[in-house]
């Protein structure tokens, strides 16, 4: 058995698979003080009259991580930044509470200018008046070169021993210094309330008998070991709209391009599919406005769902950012976009007569009549989704993937499909495609879609490696593997993708995706000569591999 939980801001769903086809399919309200509990609750019905010893697999997605950066609500953190040379150090001010230090590191790993100790001390003795225990250190190419993060960590252990610390260099494994910043602070920033949903977690289901591994969703459609999570919170962001576009992919399981939104109670959510593969952001994920080094999906969010609340205004209506609870035809307090739809369409959702009461109410307010005011709705919401869309297209088209495809398939990208997935999808998403003019698809299992994506998405990995033959080294960023290269005059750019792929599988062994490491491929293989004077003195290399988000082989499709 196979089972997958999405924790929604709105509602936690879950599905049980057996066999490879999905038997059973929950949903419940997201209780957001407790979400353990909402998980627990999940499950004893997913289990019912079931042997907990014969699950096999258990995936979690969750928007806790999305909402604290939302929000704000994470911890107060210290972000302690070695820009070394450049810039102007105000450029890389991404914490209220930042501190640049002494210290650089050249392009290749080599250490120009020592830290100085002093600077730090000084620096943690502000941190600790403060009252700040989290802190992210992040030194400009410290994934060529660890060691200048890693003696400001011991610094910080010996003078400061209650603080946390998160290195930028185990957070990422690429050249941009103020993503990599970005990504250390945000990790830092939700470690603590990750942890405990984490520890809440593992206790659950082990109470319930569960004796299987527990995985976490990743931004990038993927999913990783519940353990790994705890190590980069921070890549479980946008894990809840990753989780809807991998439904998506395990509902249609076409070859065709697609544009996959996902309906919910607080949000709509976006992302694209190329031949049936989702597109991803080379750019990697954007918070509060700050590119990072997630690995993530090509996502957009818009604050519209199910439940968005309706405030009349003279001679109209105003759809709000806001969630007071579930629509009025479902005991909520107030006017929602689905008491509209429930109003304009007939569709008798819930107490269908409640969604007449409370929304004669704000056409009266509106100075409307009842059918006037559901339809100015309606529009308002179509036309926002389709604005959405065109906004994204613009974006996607910036995408390397994107362009890729349309170059080799000789034509304009066109849309074949709109694919609507969550609770609210089955009375937008068809007036939708009729706007935009295509084709749309809402499966009978996708208001429980996201964890459906998250049972069936399989494991991701990547690994990127730097080969320099002059130094006679190459490194595994963010692995920390470090080794000689034994012939660096006769190296080769095969011989560099060969050792790649190689670390690539074992450690895909490792963490439990060893099946997968065959279906590993190359994104990236570059070759640069180092020349002094008139001669060649050594090469540099680059190579990323990574096993591709996908369906796990188990999978037999669900049932139209």
């Amino acid at each position: 058995m196979l089972l997958g939980i999405d924790v929604g801001g709105t509602s936690t769903d879950g599905v049980l698979l057996q066999d490879g086809a999905m038997e059973r399919s929950v949903k419940k309200p997201s209780r957001r003080e407790d979400l353990t509990a909402t998980i627990l609750e999940v499950l004893d019905e997913l289990l019912e009259g079931r042997d907990p010893g014969a699950v096999r697999r258990l995936v979690i997605s969750t928007t806790l991580v999305t909402n604290l950066l939302a929000t704000q609500r994470g911890v107060r953190t210290a972000l302690m930044l070695i820009p070394g040379r450049g810039l102007p150090f105000e450029y890389y001010r991404i914490a209220p509470d930042t501190y640049f230090l002494q210290g650089n590191i050249d392009f290749r790993g080599n250490i120009t200018e020592n830290i100085s100790e002093e600077q730090v001390l000084a620096a943690l003795q502000d941190i600790e008046k403060k009252g700040i225990r989290h802190l992210a250190v992040a030194a400009k190419f410290s994934h060529r070169n660890r060691t200048v993060e890693q003696e400001i960590s011991r610094l910080i252990r010996r003078h400061y021993p209650a603080a946390e610390v998160i290195l930028g260099g185990d957070m990422a494994d690429r050249l941009n210094f103020p993503r990599r910043a970005a990504t250390a602070y945000y990790s830092a920033m939700t470690a603590p309330q990750w942890n405990e949903f984490a520890a809440g977690v593992e206790k659950a289901v082990r109470q319930r008998g569960l004796q299987v591994p527990v995985e976490i969703l990743k931004a990038d459609g993927g999913t990783m070991p519940l353990e790994v999570s705890c190590l980069r919170p921070v890549e479980t962001a946008y894990s809840g709209p990753a989780a809807s576009t991998m439904g998506a992919v395990a509902l249609s399981l076409r070859k065709e391009n697609a544009v996959v939104i996902d309906i919910g109670g607080t949000t709509a959510d976006i992302a694209l599919l190329l031949d049936g593969e989702p597109l991803h952001a080379s750019k990697g994920a954007c918070i509060d406005g700050r590119y990072t080094h997630i690995h993530a999906l090509a996502l957009r969010s818009l604050a519209l769902g199910g439940d968005s609340v309706l405030k009349e205004q003279p001679g109209g209506v105003e759809i709000r950012a806001e969630r007071v609870g579930p629509a009025a035809c479902f005991g909520g307090p107030a006017a929602t976009v689905t008491d509209a739809f429930n109003c304009f369409g007939g569709l008798g959702i819930g107490k269908a007569e409640q969604s007449t009461e409370v929304l004669s109410g704000v056409a009266a307010g509106a100075g409307l009549a009842l059918q006037h005011c559901a339809g100015a709705v309606v529009e308002q919401v179509v036309e926002q989704l389709r604005q959405l869309i065109e906004e994204m297209f613009r974006e996607w088209e910036d995408e390397p993937a994107y362009k890729v495809w349309e170059i080799v398939n000789r034509r304009r990208f066109k849309m074949d499909r709109l694919i609507g997935i969550g609770a609210a999808a089955g009375m937008i998403v068809p007036l939708l495609a009729e706007k935009l003019g295509v084709e749309y698809t809402v499966h009978r299992a996708a208001p429980v879609a996201n964890a459906l994506g998250a049972a069936v998405a399989r494991p991701t990995l990547m690994v990127h490696l730097y080969a320099d033959t002059q130094q006679k080294r190459f490194v595994i960023d963010q692995e920390g593997i470090e080794g000689p290269i034994d012939n660096p005059a006769g190296f080769q750019l095969a011989e560099a993708e060969e050792m790649a792929l190689d670390y690539l599988a074992r450690l895909a062994e490792e963490k439990g995706a060893g099946s997968y490491a065959r279906e590993a491929r190359i994104d990236l293989s570059e070759q640069f000569n180092m020349i002094r004077g008139m001669s060649r003195v050594g090469k540099i290399f680059q190579v990323r591999v990574q096993i591709a988000p996908g369906l796990i082989d188990d999978f037999k499709g669900v049932a139209e």
